[in-house]
């Protein structure tokens, strides 16, 4: 099976109720790429037109291995159009707003899955009928986690215990698998180097990791001081992955409590293996439909009433955590989001069709179109009908 083969393959359309006017300080913009972050295309319409990147808001994060379309605004913006290098940027109207992610109302796909066998394809659409009638669970997935290294650290638990030397080193020297040349050498300058913050001084490049290494050079047991330096986009990557994490352990253990291992299957993620369900208890199916779990944070109250609190304590005494410890000590920044997330979700307008491998001689590709409602996570639906291993009870017997 192969996914993201190219670009192509892969293409996402945000979805927005947002029409824009003639009215309003705020250009709202359509922006349509390949094989660019969002970030990244962002900074070439910052450096294209001298921009200062507080005036430019957006609402999601699209995958860089992907044709994708989605919105910004930019306040008091030129009315006007940019093309660049596989990014183009369409001028659409005027509105008294910027754009949030609260306006997304989901998002559509349309994925090609290639290199299938016949069986892979009956089982994906075996899988696919399972999911209709199921739904899916609504797990954060692995571009969640894109922070978490080799080791599967946390930069973030770190900073929940209080290492922030630990929590630095992660974030600045951590090696991690999609590294760039030019990361792995400033990374293995850190690794070979830290603590000798004079010599690092003189040694890397300048950027984020020189900012924080000059700090330390008047500050050399600082460490705290370092992290709360550290880019607060970068803080607020660290502290949603371990939350998402955690709001992940929930779930799974909702699921293994709830619906029980003889409905349940696995799928393998970045972080180990997640339940999903083959098929939900008649008596269960609202309480499923319905499912609603809070993002772990210690703005919640301190002994949850909620009949999830005692989901949450189990999970957290796992981390050798309570509810209230769940923050950064001494410092007001960054701190954990609170919201809640849906436990299940269904794709809609789904449909799918099995057609030869342009790519692949002898083999089969799957191109599935539907809309997910936002934040959920398309390459989900594409595990747990390519990925999902048998059912636990089935796996207890053969074991």
């Amino acid at each position: 099976m192969k996914l993201k083969q190219q670009p192509e393959d892969f293409h996402v359309t945000e979805l927005t109720e947002v029409v824009p006017g003639d009215v309003g300080d705020y250009a709202l913009f359509r922006l349509d790429k390949t094989g660019w972050t969002t970030p990244d295309a962002l900074q070439v319409v910052r450096t294209r037109w001298q921009l200062d990147g507080r005036r430019i808001s957006f609402g999601g994060l699209k995958d860089r291995h992907a044709v994708t379309a989605q919105y910004f605004t930019i306040f008091r913006g030129p009315k006007r159009n940019l093309t660049h290098e596989r990014v183009t940027v369409t001028y659409l109207g005027q509105r008294p707003e910027p754009f949030t992610a609260a306006e997304i109302r989901g998002n559509r796909f349309a994925i090609t899955i290639r290199s299938l066998s016949t069986e892979q394809i009956q089982v994906a659409e075996e899988a696919l009928g399972q999911v209709d009638r199921v739904g899916l669970p609504n797990y954060f997935d692995d571009q969640r986690f894109g922070s978490v290294g080799e080791g599967k650290e946390f930069i973030a638990r770190e900073m929940v215990f209080g290492r922030f030397e630990r929590a630095l080193w992660l974030a600045l020297a951590a090696p991690y698998e999609f590294d760039r040349a030019d990361a792995r050498r400033e990374k293995q300058l850190l690794r070979d180097r830290w603590g000798d913050w004079a010599r690092l001084k003189n040694a890397i490049p300048k950027g984020h990791a020189r900012i924080l290494v000059d700090y330390l050079v008047t500050h050399p047991t600082d460490f705290k001081g370092a992290v709360a330096r550290l880019r607060p986009d970068l803080q607020g990557l660290y502290l949603a992955a371990y939350q998402s994490s955690l709001w992940n352990r929930m779930l799974a253990l909702w699921l293994y409590r709830t619906v029980g291992a003889g409905q349940l299957a696995v799928v393998d993620l970045k972080l180990g293996r997640v339940p999903v369900p083959v098929g939900v208890p008649p008596e269960k199916q609202a309480e499923w439909a319905g499912l609603s779990l809070p993002l772990p944070s210690a703005r919640l109250k301190s002994e949850p009433a909620g009949w999830w609190g005692g989901l949450l304590d189990d999970v957290l005494r796992e981390e050798g955590l309570t509810l209230p410890e769940l923050k950064i000590k001494g410092l007001q920044r960054p701190f954990f989001s609170k919201g809640d997330r849906p436990g299940s979700v269904r794709p809609t307008g789904l449909t799918f069709a099995a057609e030869v491998d342009d790519r692949h001689p002898g083999c089969q590709k799957m191109v599935l179109k539907f809309d997910l409602s936002r934040g959920s996570y398309a390459t989900i639906l594409v595990k747990r009908i390519t990925s999902v291993s048998a059912p636990l009870w089935e796996r207890s017997t053969r074991d």
